[in-house]
């Protein structure tokens, strides 16, 4: 069964970067939000079981998006993947439930270690 993965960036370039760091012999099904408010809408569709998520997006950033996620016990393991590497936001985003924190650009070899040490994915 395929574990349903969002890319939630208000980058084009972000998200097709980031849909080929996914691992190619994980068995997925790859959604795309372009907003915080489009990948909160997905994640309560259930395309969100594992989320790559920026932090800054129009309409509703990624900490307005873990918040939700918080508040309303959406099932959803998020890896916050952005550029902005300050503690503080590290801090932040860990204190709204991200498992991880990525900087950008996440590359195969990153996503693969990252999904394998929170036993997201697992190798057989």
């Amino acid at each position: 069964m395929a574990t349903h993965i969002l890319i939630c960036d208000d980058s084009s370039f972000a998200r097709k970067q980031m849909a080929r760091a996914i691992p190619s012999d994980w068995e997925v099904d790859v959604h795309f939000a372009s907003d915080g408010a489009e990948g909160l809408k997905a994640i309560r569709e259930g395309k969100g079981e594992v989320v790559f998520l920026d932090l800054t997006m129009p309409n509703l950033d990624g900490y307005g998006v873990l918040e939700a996620i918080r508040k309303e016990d959406l099932p959803a393991m998020v890896i916050v993947v952005s550029g902005d590497i300050q503690p503080d936001a590290q801090q932040r985003v860990m204190a709204l439930g991200a498992m991880a924190f990525v900087k950008k650009p996440i590359d195969a070899a990153k996503a693969t270690a990252v999904l394998t040490e929170y036993g997201i994915m697992t190798r057989t």
